[in-house]
């Protein structure tokens, strides 16, 4: 139970609809999986158009741990140690309906097709990049709300969490330790180096120990897509973290550079402990710092408790504040757009909702 739910970000359930597509000579099987998250938020206080407080907020929220999403997996063995495998996947709006967390493409979040074998993997489409998938291993409280992936949203937006047109090569783990390349050659024709990304990572996991490093590299340019995904920007990120039984404490730094506009450290910490099977723990603490201007910066800390009420249902509890000084802007919640950001000052805000894996 308690490895189930210790990454919010690799939140897909196994066990779904098993439709046969093989030959006699090949097991085949596509999954139909998801998870629906919806909730309510308070927020004491919600940017206004004027930048300044327009008063606290009330409103049932999509995504209080994680984004609602569906989506379509499939892999066909070839034999020899060797398949093919797909993954499709859109996020859906508990609150509306519709089509969110996707980039404003109705399959936005992955659209890949790739191989696996003795030689590793190789992925091509629609994918998250090493740096992003660092950060999601890093976080200790693995929710959109409260957690490293507020600092990550405000400096970058979507650059790096979703990167389409990529080629993913990651290796076979050696007695703990993987490698993964990606590169997304952009998209714009007469321009190569338009919206072209790369990203490596390094991970060593032996179970009680883990190291993880990886750095991101893009240029302006490339396709133009609803939210942001081709911001200028290098990224380098480095974290730790130990596991004690039922308790894991991790620790990371991360460093956004963003061409002509800022430098953001990044210094993050916190613990998740699981006190029963069903009954987990959480808290962090993110101080990001404009290396360009010291006197932008920030402090995001977050605590939280998640009740299973069985393997695919699960309520929560959260609570969140975050102080901003001069420019700095880092917001409580990824999915509730009206406090994504934050003005400068104090805000605090409380979330409280439902998850339900398919």
């Amino acid at each position: 139970m308690r490895s189930s739910f210790r990454s919010m970000w690799k939140c897909v359930v196994v066990n779904a609809i098993l439709v046969p597509i093989g030959g006699a000579h090949a097991q085949s099987s596509v999954t139909l999986y998801g998870m629906l998250d919806a909730g309510f938020l308070y927020a004491n206080r919600t940017p206004g158009s004027t930048g300044k407080n327009a008063g606290p907020t009330f409103a049932i929220d999509n995504g209080g741990l994680g984004p609602s999403v569906f989506g379509l997996r499939g892999s066909e063995d070839l034999g020899g140690g060797m398949k093919a495998e797909f993954d499709l996947e859109s996020g859906i709006s508990t609150v509306t309906g519709g089509i969110v967390s996707s980039n404003g493409y109705f399959l936005g979040r992955q659209a890949w097709i790739g191989l696996e074998g003795n030689f590793g993997k190789i992925r091509l489409g629609v994918q998250h990049s090493p740096f992003f998938q660092a950060a999601v291993d890093l976080d200790p409280r693995h929710s959109t709300f409260g957690s490293s992936i507020l600092p990550y949203d405000n400096n970058v937006r979507f650059t790096s969490m979703i990167s389409s047109n990529a080629v993913l090569y990651t290796t076979p783990n050696l007695a703990g330790l993987t490698g993964t390349v990606m590169f997304a050659p952009g998209g714009v024709a007469g321009d190569f180096s338009a919206g072209r990304q790369w990203s490596g990572g390094l991970k060593y996991d032996n179970g009680s120990f883990m190291v993880d490093a990886a750095i991101y590299d893009s240029n302006a340019g490339g396709a133009v897509t609803p939210i942001p995904t081709d911001i200028e920007f290098t990224g380098r990120m480095l974290g730790v973290a130990y596991r004690f039984g039922a308790l894991t404490t991790k620790v990371s730094f991360t460093n956004y550079k963003v061409a002509g506009a800022l430098n953001s450290n990044v210094y993050g910490g916190g613990v998740d402990y699981f006190a029963r099977s069903d009954l987990e723990l959480n808290g962090g603490v993110w101080v990001t710092s404009d290396r360009n201007d010291t006197a932008n910066h920030s402090l995001l800390a977050a605590v939280g408790t998640t009740y299973f009420l069985s393997r695919r249902t699960s309520v929560y509890l959260q609570f969140g504040r975050v102080d901003n000084h001069g420019a700095m802007d880092t917001g409580l919640s990824l999915t509730y757009k009206d406090i994504l950001t934050e003005i400068p000052g104090t805000t605090y805000g409380v979330n409280i909702g439902m998850r339900h894996f398919f």
